[in-house]
């Protein structure tokens, strides 16, 4: 069962990645707890957390506040990303693909098939597309048995739009959105081809330059934040979105 202190952490995490709190904006204990309906003791403890992963900071008047956020930040946890990826990829290849492992991974693909086959995409295909994309990559990431790996990339996808799937919603707003997310899939494709043939290498290499598409939706929301903060709420706590 959850403990009020993880829901707590849960809850509040939540909150900052839809946006709820502005950059700089005072986050009180008391108002927090009231809101969250908590103890001040796990609301202090979460803040805690929230400052380990880089969300909030101290405050020179006690207490934390939002952290601005640069986009160079979130630019290298996204390449870290793709290197712990990149690192699960090849001990799959190296290890062998299980027959269970190899049949979900399939069906991600051929979920990502029947929705990239449609001549146009709405809302609810972008969040199915969001659904099967999230599976996959936890699937490789899991499939690589390395629980340092998977600590590491859990802490790193906290920073806002470091995780895989955290810019797909804005690629509902972009003129070439079905062209990448096309292009993303074609490189789930041939993941999972390296993976099958146990080429560890090229598993890792696949994996690794997969994150360049999430690289080019950063740069497109930094360039039009007034149209993509909409989608991607926390886009506000990035220093770079001028809105």
């Amino acid at each position: 069962m959850e403990s009020q202190q993880e829901r707590v952490l849960v809850y509040l995490r939540d909150l900052i990645l839809k946006g709820e709190f502005a950059p700089g904006e005072r986050l009180g204990e008391v108002a927090l707890a009231e809101r969250l309906k908590a103890s001040r003791t796990p609301v202090r403890l979460a803040l805690t957390t929230l400052e380990q992963e880089g969300l909030v900071e101290p405050s020179p008047a006690g207490g934390y506040v939002m952290r601005r956020i640069t986009a160079a930040e979130i630019g290298d946890a996204i390449a870290v990303r793709g290197h712990l990826e990149g690192m699960a990829a090849r001990l799959v290849a190296e290890h062998g693909v299980p027959r269970q492992l190899s049949n979900a991974l399939a069906e991600c693909l051929r979920a990502g098939d029947r929705l990239l086959a449609k001549s146009e995409l709405d809302l609810d295909d972008y969040a199915a597309y969001t659904d099967m994309n999230n599976r996959f990559h936890k699937l490789i990431v899991e499939g690589s048995g390395n629980a340092a790996l998977m600590r590491a990339i859990d802490m790193n996808n906290r920073l806002p739009f470091a995780a895989a799937s955290a810019m797909l919603p804005m690629q509902s707003a972009i003129e070439e959105g079905r062209q990448w997310l096309f292009m993303a899939h074609q490189q789930h494709h041939s993941l999972v081809d390296a993976l099958e043939r146990g080429e560890g290498t090229r598993a890792q290499a696949l994996a690794t330059e997969h994150v360049q598409i999430a690289q080019k939706n950063l740069a497109y929301a930094l360039e039009r934040p007034e149209v993509c903060v909409k989608l991607a709420p926390a886009l506000q706590l990035v220093a770079e979105a001028v809105l």
